[in-house]
């Protein structure tokens, strides 16, 4: 066809060739509109079910939604923590993003810092400022979530490093340096009975072990939580087995300093 000659009509009950592009274009666009709707509802789901899973908080944490809402993400927490224990939640983590949480397995908060550091640095007491003494958090509840595998009441002992060579984790051991936290996995043990849940407590009553029976003769033991504690998750980390027999659950109301104690 010459440029200066007009399109040839289009047949009757034919779209032109206009039109059709235009109705493709707008089908591509709905699709790709209807691929982002699901894939948004999809991860606000998801988020939905990963927030439904409580996080351990630092010392000092309001209840649950109080904290959220009172903390700004600033990270000044990670960076003041002497064992690396706090960590901000990732983007796959839903609306808790950059939200500080311990994962006490990996690392728990063994209060090397005495003063309560990530209280300190809060700027907006989403970590509460009423706190000054680390015997008054409410972080969580520690119990013995897997009996049958804890070396104590089975009356064993322990030898060897208590997570492995591998292990990342730091505790502070005073015997060795009362201010420097110290690698696990450069501290073997060699116990008659295992009791590094009693043995690493920063928290002094918070937990012991005691007789499963009243034969002298029973070397088993089985570790008794009680009131002083206050969920570092130090027992957690330190269990030998694996998963951990002795574990941390979270607070998530009733760990406010200023709130009555539930």
């Amino acid at each position: 066809m010459k440029d200066d000659e007009a399109a040839a009509p289009t047949p009757p009950g034919r779209s032109s060739p206009r039109v059709d592009e235009a109705r493709r274009r707008l089908l591509r666009s709905a699709a790709v509109g209807g691929v982002v709707v699901c894939a948004s509802l999809l991860t606000l789901l998801d988020h939905r079910a990963v927030e439904a899973a409580p996080r351990l908080r630092p010392p000092g944490a309001l209840d649950e939604e109080d904290f959220l809402a009172a903390c700004i993400k600033c990270g000044q927490c990670v960076q003041v923590c002497p064992v690396d224990a706090i960590r901000l939640s990732d983007l796959d983590q839903g609306i808790g993003n950059g939200v500080p949480y311990i994962a006490a397995r990996a690392q728990a908060c063994d209060f090397s810092c005495d003063a309560t550091q990530c209280v300190l640095a809060c700027p907006t007491g989403a970590l509460s400022h009423l706190i000054d003494a680390k015997e008054q958090s409410r972080m969580g509840v520690a119990r013995l979530a897997a009996p049958d595998a804890c070396l104590a009441r089975k009356g064993e002992g322990f030898k060897g490093l208590a997570r492995g060579e591998a292990f990342k984790g730091h505790l502070r051991y005073s015997d060795i340096d009362r201010w420097k936290p110290q690698p696990v996995a450069s501290h073997p043990y060699d116990l008659g009975t295992c009791d590094l849940c009693v043995r690493h407590c920063p928290i002094k009553d918070a937990i012991e072990l005691v007789p499963v029976s009243s034969d002298p003769q029973d070397r088993r033991r089985t570790p008794m939580v009680k009131d002083a504690c206050v969920g570092c998750g130090v027992c957690e980390m330190m269990c030998p087995a694996e998963p951990a027999a002795i574990r941390v659950d979270v607070r998530v109301k009733g760990r406010d300093p200023g709130g009555p104690k539930t």
